[in-house]
């Protein structure tokens, strides 16, 4: 029977769909690489404590800005300064004060980063930790992950629609999986490391070799494709 005027329209057919997942992985140079470091203080009296603990941070400070913009930022990033009982079950007499400012610094030359360790080492009541290799929140590399891993989700797509004897027509739609970096960043402690070390014959320390840890960049994307029909 042929169809009237009268007859319901058929609806269109749903194209074929491929869907896939593209993933890349990159392993590159770090861009920074973060230090902390802690200056400690401690006395019996209050002031002379505080008094220290200020001029050993000023000291600290103004060693690492002399690097210039080899240094990328320094960050305050704690400050504790607290009473130390002499028995805490019998009374509350003060046997001392101790004090302590954390400094995070972000290094973007590494060729002064073994040098900077070493002098922050040589002072007094200073400890070091790290480095902390990374990459920029803003890195291109990320770009470059995210753009290679929609290339590879097409390629994919491609390969199953030949497979099918069929080739892609359209895309239906594409999600970020997200992107995550590790670099498998690992505590180090250089101020006994430093206080340690042969000095030179000027006297000072020499400084410490350290190797930048590369970092891995993955990024993974879904995608959905129309395809032609298949030839089965």
């Amino acid at each position: 029977m042929s169809e009237t005027a009268d007859s319901p329209a058929r609806p269109p057919s749903t194209p074929p769909l491929v869907s896939v997942r593209g993933e890349i992985v990159l392993e590159v140079e770090p861009e920074i690489a973060q230090l902390t470091v802690y200056v400690h203080a401690r006395d019996r009296d209050r002031r002379r404590a505080l008094e220290r603990l200020t001029e050993r941070n000023r000291e600290c400070l103004d060693l690492v800005k002399g690097y210039g913009d080899a240094v990328e930022q320094i960050e305050t990033s704690g400050l504790a300064i607290s009473p130390i009982m002499r028995d805490k079950r019998r009374d509350e007499k003060v046997d001392r004060y101790q004090g302590t400012v954390h400094t995070t610094i972000t290094v973007a030359d590494f060729s002064v980063l073994g040098e900077l360790v070493t002098r922050l080492g040589e002072l007094e009541l200073v400890s070091v930790h790290g480095p902390w290799w990374a990459l920029r929140r803003d890195s291109d590399v990320y770009r470059q992950a995210a753009q290679q891993a929609v290339r590879a989700a097409v390629a994919r797509a491609r390969d199953y629609a030949d497979a099918l004897g069929c080739r892609l027509t359209g895309l239906v739609q594409l999600s970020d999986e997200g992107l995550s970096t590790d670099g498998g960043a690992r505590e180090q402690v250089f101020g006994m490391v430093a206080a340690s070390a042969a000095p030179t014959e000027s006297g000072a320390l020499p400084a410490i070799d350290l190797e930048p840890q590369k970092q891995v960049v993955r990024t993974a994307v879904e995608a959905r494709f129309t395809t032609t029909a298949p030839e089965l």
